[in-house]
């Protein structure tokens, strides 16, 4: 018996203009109806069919804008293409930049929790205080590792 392979994509959805710097109101289902527009734009029907049984958004972080999504190894770059086709979700416009491609959920597991730790950092460096300080982000960090490495295939 074959198992099932997939690939994890890690996206970070960029804000622009007004929405920049704030959190963002999206969710999960928004963000998957969004790919799924996408991608029967610009691969149609064929191209959504591919990829629909598989497709799924398994994490969204408002803070720092970080998404994983969950597609069939066959057809990873199907999604990967929607995903950078991108340019609006519910009339917020974005940026898609998609970070990492794993063929595991540990390693995007992994390279989430790294790259958060990176936004976290930066937004630190704009609030010019330092790494000792305490602030909301540490209770951020912790709560969004702990839910992160929570995620099953």
């Amino acid at each position: 018996m074959v198992r099932f392979k997939n690939r994890w994509l890690l996206v970070e959805l960029i804000p622009v203009g007004e929405q920049q710097g704030n959190p963002t109101r999206l969710e999960a289902k928004q963000i998957w109806a969004a790919l799924r527009e996408s991608i029967q734009k610009h691969f149609g029907d064929v191209g959504w069919g591919s990829v629909s049984h598989s497709l799924t958004v398994k994490y969204f972080s408002p803070t720092t804008s970080i998404c994983i999504i969950r597609v069939a190894r066959d057809h990873h770059r199907v999604a990967r293409g929607g995903v950078t086709l991108l340019d609006s979700i519910e009339g917020i416009r974005i940026v898609p930049y998609v970070i990492d491609i794993s063929g595991t959920i540990k390693h995007a597991q992994l390279s989430a929790i790294e790259h958060n730790r990176k936004v976290i950092a930066q937004y630190r460096a704009r609030a010019q205080t330092s790494a000792s300080y305490q602030d909301s982000y540490d209770d951020y960090l912790e709560a969004s590792t702990n839910e992160i490495q929570a995620l099953r295939d």
